[in-house]
């Protein structure tokens, strides 16, 4: 079984510095740092994070083409390798076209954006099995002009069913975000759809099972910090995924108009236990419970997604010695 923590770019060094560390005394196997435009450079936070552990994987979720030139992207993820000595994961997908428009950058065909940024980025990156066209540019001189010691593994974010396929298609793994968290089932068919067109087997692919959680001694504190997150994303789910939760977009309005008129916190105490479900919150036993259900559905990694709880050392703390170890035993 893997375990991975993914976190915000919005979290200081410091701060990071001391998740990472204790992630890697916990057991966990790999760390995840978005890179959300107008925060702190993942690239650069991981840089830091490599220096200060040794076992931890590390990866970027994710960098996306149109901020960055593949090429750069490839720099970046080659470099990454080297100073992580193997440890760097990259994670790649087309981004938020929302978030990209404050940067005035334009978001033009996001599918086969990110397929070529994959198709590219492995291989580049050490991959042998890249198939399908590379760009027009692409040629004998796009090449890394220092020695890669160690293949560079290239996941995709993404929710919708095409991506997913494509990812299954053409990538080493997948992060599928998953609202609510028994998306599982469906979203790994969709990326088996993918390996399957391409001839390769299952094993070619991680798959991890990426959820939101927030746990905490306080199971209110816990699920007031998970609904400050829903109601600040909810309103731009997918339509497909609110409806596997049985909820819609329309749902989330009266949430939206407080969380522009009174703040997030007010908006927070509009979400209720369905809107909840699209991520897993509570006590101990509540989050393993969760936890064991998705693994049922025949997962073999989960990703721990923020908040992770109302103070993110403490949340890491209760992941590190409670959920995990209970998860290792199947008990509650």
């Amino acid at each position: 079984m893997t375990y991975s923590l993914r976190v915000n770019n919005d979290l200081d060094v410091a701060t990071l510095v001391d998740l990472a560390q204790r992630a890697e005394r916990y057991g966990f196997d790999q760390l995840w740092v978005s890179n959300d435009l107008f925060i702190r450079s993942a690239p650069v936070l991981l840089g830091v994070l490599a220096a200060k552990t040794e076992r931890l994987k590390l990866g970027v979720g994710i960098m996306n083409p149109y901020s960055v030139h593949v090429s750069e992207i490839v720099m970046m993820a080659a470099t990454m390798q080297e100073a992580t000595g193997g440890r760097f994961l990259l994670g790649v997908a087309a981004g938020s076209a929302e978030f990209l428009a404050w940067a005035g950058l334009e978001r033009p065909r996001p599918l086969a954006k990110t397929a070529e940024t994959v198709r590219v980025a492995r291989a580049l990156l050490g991959a042998g099995d890249v198939d399908g066209k590379l760009p027009d540019w692409f040629g004998p001189l796009s090449q890394l002009r220092f020695p890669l010691a160690d293949r560079v593994p290239v996941y995709v974010g993404g929710m919708s069913p095409k991506m997913l396929q494509m990812a299954g298609r053409l990538a080493d793994g997948v992060l599928p975000l998953l609202y609510p968290p028994e998306h599982f089932t469906e979203a790994r068919a969709q990326v088996m759809r993918g390996v399957q067109e391409a001839g390769r087997a299952p094993s070619d692919i991680d798959i991890p099972a990426c959820f939101w959680v927030s746990v905490a001694d306080d199971p209110d504190a816990a699920r007031l910090a998970l609904a400050a997150k829903i109601a600040y994303y909810g309103p731009s789910f997918a339509p497909y995924l609110l409806a596997r939760a049985g909820l819609a977009v329309e749902d989330f309005g009266p949430v939206t108009t407080v969380l522009e008129r009174e703040g997030l916190d007010a908006a927070a105490r509009l979400i209720d236990d369905r809107m909840l479900a699209l991520g897993i919150t509570g006590s101990v036993a509540q989050v393993v419970q969760r936890c064991q259900s998705v693994r049922a559905m025949g997962a073999t990694h989960l990703s721990f997604g923020p908040p992770l709880g109302p103070d993110v050392r403490e949340a890491l703390d209760v992941l590190g010695t409670e959920v995990l170890p209970a998860l290792a035993t199947g008990g509650t």
